[in-house]
């Protein structure tokens, strides 16, 4: 084994040493059905979420903040709370579809969060908007990591990026689409005693419940019982899940892969790492239409301005995960990304020309997605088994998201046109994020050496258990 070329978890080989031969036409027609029933599925239920959180910041340019009343400085202080309800439910939430199956789990999240979605178009002041934007954020904080989990179980590791992909594929599409839609519902104008603003939140619900609640459908509990499976399909999911067991752990969940998660460094480097680089990610998807309109564009043409550069995001996210995927790279590609999203924020910082800026965000959009994606599919592949993963990558998820603390303040109204303060700090931490990304690869690299020399030396057991012992094989870096 070698520590440059990274096996997969899956063996031909049960824990018990037992010979397991799957069909390789079937289980490519086994996940073929993923791929038609569960792949669209994330995609709806993350376009329809990243909607209701992005069209907040569409709804200030025609009169949220002067309806609601606030104040400078108060709309990221909803966001900051909102935030704080992302963090702390991520967690449960991963937990809730690997003890009750996504289904449930993310059935239950959507009906909350369309529920919180029609109750923004009818606050009424500061304190109602800050506790109903919390409640809907606590619904969908689990959305993003209980996809990555549920692909997780189901695809090999070098197929996983491109389906953990998804999630982050969906907000470009949101963004492209929400500023259309935001547009569109501008041009109505006040209907039946009602600002625009509050009629683009009621049409985001009828949406969502509509074309949400159909995917929910389509939802299996596991990758081994999906109603979408025939019997063969099913008996083959069976069998590949009784190949990798070693890897995934038993169906039952035991507690002490809480303490082997909290406990490893890995975890917390790449959150921190993860967090760094997500300030950029989560100022960027909240605050663009205001960055836009601060460069001097009218309101109206804010909203068509920013499809554009999500369509760009979603190419280049398209593009560097199959790079990602075919060269099973993680990390040194992810510090490439950070590239193009430091130089895209210092670019607005050093110039005051309006063109000027929004060439920058076409130029941070191209590595800003990638990260995140990236980052995703590094801990959520190389973590296992299935109970460490459930605990470990969502907390590595939460610490990334105290950035929405930080990125929800860089932006005030007083600050604009260029918002030099808030794109100078993006700028920084993703130098920063670069250095901590990298630590990661040594980390995981430095392991896989210590993997090859232990098996080179004739080890077969390391005291170790999950992907840190030798029988789980070698991470990707």
């Amino acid at each position: 084994m070698d520590a440059k070329n990274p096996i997969d978890y899956a063996s031909d080989e049960d824990a018990s040493g037992e010979v397991i031969f799957i069909d390789p036409a079937r289980e490519r027609a086994a996940m073929k059905k993923f791929d038609i029933f569960v792949l669209p599925v994330s995609v709806i239920f993350m376009v329809l979420s990243s909607l209701d959180r992005n069209n907040l910041g569409n709804a200030r340019i025609f009169g949220f903040d002067e309806d609601i009343g606030l104040k400078s400085g108060e709309f990221g202080n909803i966001n900051t709370l909102s935030s704080v309800c992302t963090i702390l439910f991520e967690v449960p939430w991963v937990l809730a579809v690997r003890r009750w199956g996504a289904n449930k789990a993310l059935g239950t999240a959507f009906v909350l969060w369309s529920a919180c979605t029609l109750g923004t178009a009818f606050v009424h002041n500061y304190g109602q908007t800050i506790a109903c934007r919390m409640l809907l954020n606590a619904a969908e904080a689990g959305l993003a990591q209980g996809f990555a989990y549920l692909f997780s179980t189901i695809y090999p590791r070098e197929l996983a990026g491109k389906r953990i992909m998804t999630t982050n594929l969906a907000q470009c599409i949101s963004g492209a689409f929400g500023g259309l839609f935001a547009y569109a519902v501008q041009t109505m104008g006040d209907q039946h005693g009602l600002e625009a603003w509050r009629w683009l939140f009621i049409v985001e619900f009828g949406i969502t419940i509509v074309v949400g609640g159909v995917g929910w459908v389509f939802l299996p509990k596991t990758a081994e019982s999906a109603w979408f499976l025939n019997a063969e399909e099913k008996e083959t999911m069976r069998l590949k899940y009784q190949r990798d067991i070693k890897h995934r752990g038993e169906e039952k969940w035991e507690k002490k892969w809480v303490m082997v998660a909290l406990k490893d460094p890995f975890v917390y480097l790449l959150g921190v790492a993860f967090f760094t680089s997500s300030v950029a990610i989560n100022g960027f998807g909240v605050f663009l239409p205001t960055i836009i309109s601060g460069l001097g564009f009218s309101s109206l043409s804010v909203n068509y301005m920013t499809i554009p550069v999500y369509v760009l995001g979603a190419i280049s996210l398209a593009t560097v995960v199959y790079i990602s995927d075919r060269f099973k790279s993680r990390g040194l590609v992810i510090v490439a990304c950070c590239v193009p999203v430091a130089v895209g924020y210092l670019i607005p910082v050093g110039s005051s020309a309006p063109g000027a800026g929004y060439a920058g965000m076409l130029i941070l959009v191209t590595g800003l997605y990638s990260i995140s994606t990236l980052a995703v599919t590094w801990i959520a592949t190389n973590l296992s088994p299935d109970s460490k993963r459930a605990v470990g990558m969502p907390l590595a998820y939460s610490i990334g998201n105290i950035s929405n603390l930080v990125s929800s303040q860089l932006y005030p109204t007083n600050q604009g046109p260029r918002y030099v303060s808030g794109n100078a700090v993006s700028a920084g931490l993703t130098v920063v994020a670069a250095f901590l990304y990298a630590a990661c690869w040594l980390l995981l690299r430095s392991r896989n050496a210590q993997k090859a020399k232990m098996i080179a030396d004739g080890a077969t057991d390391n005291g170790k258990e999950g992907d840190e012992s030798l029988e789980a094989g070698m991470y990707i870096l």
